[in-house]
């Protein structure tokens, strides 16, 4: 068997290089192409009698668009990847032309790249694309980049200015936490310090474009990290059903028990089939591959394949870091399409915390309505559908997605701040889900709504009963399916056996989270009230909901601790306080308030009719909205 650790499928070095589309970094690759003997046989002859035939003056740079032309005839992609090599290593440059595409093509696939050529012209120095390149890099974690300042010639390779630009670009760099491993002083156009050592610029002690270049380290593979199986398709050939898609980290073998999300169905890989391979004993990162299970479940296209002690995060509203780069605006009530991985689903963002000035790095108050072009914004994302993702600093690869509209991608960012649940339950392996026969769709068609669990949380006495009722009455008014559970009726029959500890406070809710789902899955609109005090157990029952594609709406029943206790309807306070009463919420026990509730109303300013206005207002829009499918 291969060793993981070890084991690298691809030995090219990725190089993205990234410049002001006036700086010269398509006369840098077509030069580096032309001194390494990179190019196609005849290659530069023919540009050159192109060149002759329109009477034009040779320009490098003719060369790669020459490629790009001939590359963009024979196949679609997003980044544009020219290979070429040194007596030391093999080399693939991801390029795009001008600085638009480069931002949208960077988004969508060279953050995969090893290292990144930052290219700045010395006559012109450190401009605002060159700040916003540099963002780029550090927002989908390059680490590993050199700077070639190019156009030396047209300063008459002055020291002085190379140094210059040096001390302002190192200073921004080092504002985003970023370390070039050189500067470079070069003439593309002239070709000194690509391949050989410049006498015009004798002054410069480090070493040339293509030295630089082989100092870099290829990026090993992810296999150390947990393991994610991106689903492309299903094919069935000779009876056999094979799961077709990409390790995208981690590592896979025959008997490994896998869980797919967002279904949460298990069942064992029994072959990894590949074409024309004879190895199909280990699958590693970066290796497209088949498989086939054991015990055949329901798969689609979208889902993701893990180990369950390392299972990913399954929501739908997450924390990101989002660089918008389209002329319009984002705005908070429009709807994007998600796509991450091999996933797409509808989404909107919910809100916009900050936004940072990507050129300047100044950052605007909080609760911002836009964001514009070149600004990256700390926003809240909600999705139409389930959504399975990582945090961008735990897997990067499942932790960067774009948001595309009308088939435009209009931004891209890095999902943070995740919380991960433990999927790894014991249960029987006799027991499976029964598929009903009806499906979601079906019933939100004769319920006119989806099913969705409306979760209300806050301290004893802030009103969630009271909110829960109302709330549940003004939907059946409407001809909907509403239903309250209530957690003192729960805790009388179903939970009758828990008491209060830390351990029967995470059951109870487990339990109504179950429940709940079940409910909704049925077509109804379940309201708890619970003060369920920790965010991990509501994170919790958030995943079981969406497990069941059901809608979950948090619903922050915010009431000051002083004014919870004034009421004290149930005098559980005042018992509290004389300490008849032990693990108080409140008291001698903690709240941890919501950080991101989908809708908050404040109980001590607003009446029962005005909070439940609030929520309707934002809740009405999501129930009429059309169900994903459900398998």
């Amino acid at each position: 068997m291969a060793d993981p650790k070890s084991a690298v499928r691809n030995p090219h070095l990725k190089i993205v290089f990234v410049g002001h589309v006036d700086h010269g970094k398509s006369t840098l690759i077509g030069r580096i192409l032309r001194d390494t003997n990179s190019l196609p046989e005849g290659k530069l002859d023919q540009v050159e009698r192109a060149c002759a035939a329109e009477g034009m003056e040779f320009e490098w740079a003719f060369l790669l668009d020459a490629l790009l032309e001939e590359q963009k005839q024979n196949i679609t992609i997003d980044t544009t990847q020219i290979p070429f090599r040194t007596p030391g290593r093999e080399y693939v440059i991801i390029d795009a032309p001008g600085h638009k595409e480069f931002l949208k093509n960077m988004i969508t696939g060279a953050a995969s790249a090893d290292s990144a050529v930052l290219v700045i012209a010395a006559n012109e120095g450190v401009l605002e694309q060159s700040r916003r390149h540099a963002y780029l890099l550090s927002l989908f974690g390059i680490q590993q980049f050199c700077v070639v300042v190019n156009k030396m010639d047209l300063v008459d390779f002055s020291e002085a200015r190379f140094r210059e630009i040096e001390r302002e670009y190192r200073k921004f760099l080092g504002m985003l936490g970023l370390e070039p491993r050189l500067f470079i002083p070069v003439s593309a156009r002239l070709g000194e310090n690509i391949v050989n050592r410049s006498e015009k610029m004798a002054w410069h002690k480090g070493g040339t474009v293509l030295q630089a270049f082989d100092q870099l380290i290829p990026l090993a593979p992810p296999t150390q990290l947990p393991l994610r199986f991106c689903v492309q398709d299903i094919y069935k050939f000779d009876e056999r059903r094979i799961i077709a898609g990409r390790v995208e980290t981690g590592t896979l073998k025959p008997g490994d028990e896998l869980v797919f999300s967002p279904a949460n169905k298990t069942s064992v890989v029994n072959s990894i089939e590949r074409w024309k391979a004879n190895d199909n004993s280990l699958a590693i990162a970066g290796d497209s591959i088949g498989i086939t299970l054991r015990e055949q479940i329901f798969v689609e296209r979208g889902y993701v394949g893990s180990h369950q002690k390392d299972a990913p995060i399954e929501t739908n509203r997450f924390h990101a870091d989002l660089f918008w780069i389209a002329r319009q605006p984002a705005q908070l009530t429009h709807l994007y399409s998600a796509r991450l991985a091999t996933q797409e689903m509808k989404c909107q963002i919910a809100s916009i915390e900050q936004v940072i000035d990507s050129a300047s790095l100044e950052r605007t108050s909080s609760n911002a309505q836009q964001l514009t072009r070149n600004e990256v914004g700390r926003v809240v994302i909600y999705t139409r559908a389930p959504v399975v993702l990582d945090n961008h600093d735990r897997v990067p690869n499942l932790g960067r997605f774009v948001l595309v509209d009308n088939g435009t991608i209009v931004a891209g960012g890095i999902v943070h701040g995740g919380v991960y649940t433990d999927r790894a339950t014991v249960k029987s392996k006799n027991i499976f889900w029964s598929e009903g026969k009806i499906t979601a769709r079906a019933r939100a068609a004769q319920h006119g709504h989806r099913g969705a669990v409306v979760w209300l949380t806050g301290l004893s006495g802030a009103g969630k009963s009271t909110i829960a009722q109302a709330l549940e009455r003004e939907l059946f008014q409407r001809a909907m399916h509403p239903y309250v559970l209530d957690g003192d009726n729960i805790r009388h029959g179903l939970n009758s056996n828990l008491g209060f500890a830390p351990q029967d406070r995470v059951e109870n809710i487990r339990r109504v989270s179950e429940v709940a789902k079940l409910m909704a899955d049925a077509g109804n609109v379940v309201i708890t009230a619970f003060i369920s005090p920790y965010r991990l157990d509501r994170q919790r029952a958030r995943a079981i909901a969406l497990e069941g594609n059901a809608e979950f709406i948090e619903v922050f029943v915010d009431a000051p601790l002083h004014v919870c206790e004034e009421r004290d309807p149930k005098n559980l306070y005042k018992k509290a306080r004389a300490g008849e009463i032990r693990e108080f919420t409140g008291i001698d026990a903690p709240y941890e308030a919501p950080a991101d509730p989908e809708i908050v109303v404040h109980t001590d300013r607003q009446s029962v009719t005005e909070s439940v206005a609030t929520i309707l207002e934002q809740l009405l829009p999501r129930l009429r909205a059309e169900p994903p499918m459900k398998h």
